[in-house]
């Protein structure tokens, strides 16, 4: 018989220390199978996506289905008409969406213009220039905002707002009345009642949403391209310019589009400052008007008849549509400009 050597004992111990673990079985995917508590996310997951498509479509459908009697019972057309809204007799209905969809438009867009700049500076101001503890109370000072009713928003706008804004509204109207939005509307009175004052109560609305998310975003710059810029002999302004601005301009766009929603569905505080004037609307700043959400609830009264209440569901639809194209044009262009989550 052969004698085993003690040396091949102990490389064959070594080797079998060192031998590679047995493959496991590949799924069809190409990986191994998920274990018990990733299936299960992953499907409650999927199901919580199906579930906002399912609900999201069963609105529409709703709308939809409620706003096909009146809109066969009305007499002019529904989008070009900008007449008053005539519904007490169902057998013959006026009514239509075009003067609301300007309002809509304008007082949202005013009040985008005024939020972005200033919610652009304040998130700059607390991620690159404010030491650590005012920083964080400007923070929270500016998240308490949208903590505030729209009720409220709409009295101080009316009452304690508009009177300030007078001699600025007269003013603007004096020296830029050339220019349409700037022309003879109410505006002996602007500041009351009027879209001049709608878009900046809803400016401060929804500055605090746009200030969170670009906030957000500005804090995640990689902080290694920052003391980067600043070894080389940037100034505070041109890392801003440079790093922080880049990176985060996707985030300050999608909370401007997040904004931009908050604003199109806007309801009390609006109605409260824009039944203060019966001015018909003419694309000025200092004109009346009704806006789709204030519309519906200023007339919530006639929602006891199917016909009447289907012709404020039909307005209701248009906006529910509006406010859905808007943000998904927002999101392709954000797309197609390559701007994206941590885009440089």
């Amino acid at each position: 018989m052969t004698k085993s050597n003690p040396a091949d004992s102990g490389s064959g111990a070594v080797a079998a220390r060192f031998r590679e673990p047995p493959v496991v079985p590949l799924s069809p995917w190409g990986a191994s199978r998920p274990r018990l508590g990733d299936r299960i996310f992953r499907r409650l997951s999927e199901g919580s996506g199906v579930l906002m498509i399912v609900l999201i479509t069963a609105i529409g459908a709703f709308l939809l289905y409620r706003a096909v009697p009146a809109l066969q019972r009305n007499q002019v057309n529904f989008f070009t008409y900008g007449g008053k809204w005539v519904t007490t007799n169902t057998t013959a209905m006026r009514f239509g969406i075009f003067n609301l969809l300007q309002v809509t438009v304008l007082v949202s867009a005013f009040a985008l213009v005024l939020a972005m700049p200033i919610a652009l500076g304040v998130a700059i101001f607390i991620t690159q220039y404010a030491p650590r503890r005012i920083a964080g109370l400007l923070a929270y000072v500016v998240d308490l905002l949208a903590a505030v009713p729209s009720i409220i928003y709409g009295v101080w706008g009316l009452y304690v707002l508009a009177p300030q804004l007078r001699p600025v509204a007269t003013w603007l109207n004096h020296t830029m009345g050339w220019c349409f939005l700037f022309a003879d509307g109410n505006a002996s009175t602007a500041g009351g009642g009027t879209i001049f004052t709608g878009g900046i109560v809803l400016a401060v609305m929804i500055l605090p949403i746009i200030t969170a998310v670009t906030r957000e975003v500005f804090m995640q710059t990689p902080q290694d391209q920052i003391e980067a810029a600043l070894a080389l002999g940037a100034t505070r302004w041109e890392v801003v310019k440079t790093t922080v601005l880049p990176f985060g301009k996707s985030g300050y766009f999608s909370g401007a589009m997040l904004g931009l929603g908050r604003a199109l569905g806007e309801t009390v505080a609006l109605l409260i400052i824009l039944r203060g004037t019966q001015t018909a609307f003419g694309w000025s700043l200092f004109d009346g008007g009704s806006t789709f959400a204030t519309q519906i609830v200023g007339t919530a009264s006639e929602f006891n008849d199917i016909y009447k209440a289907g012709a404020y569901l039909a307005a209701g639809l248009v906006l529910f549509l509006f406010t859905f194209v808007v943000d998904s044009v927002a999101r392709a262009a954000l797309s197609g400009t390559g701007v994206r989550w941590g885009a440089r």
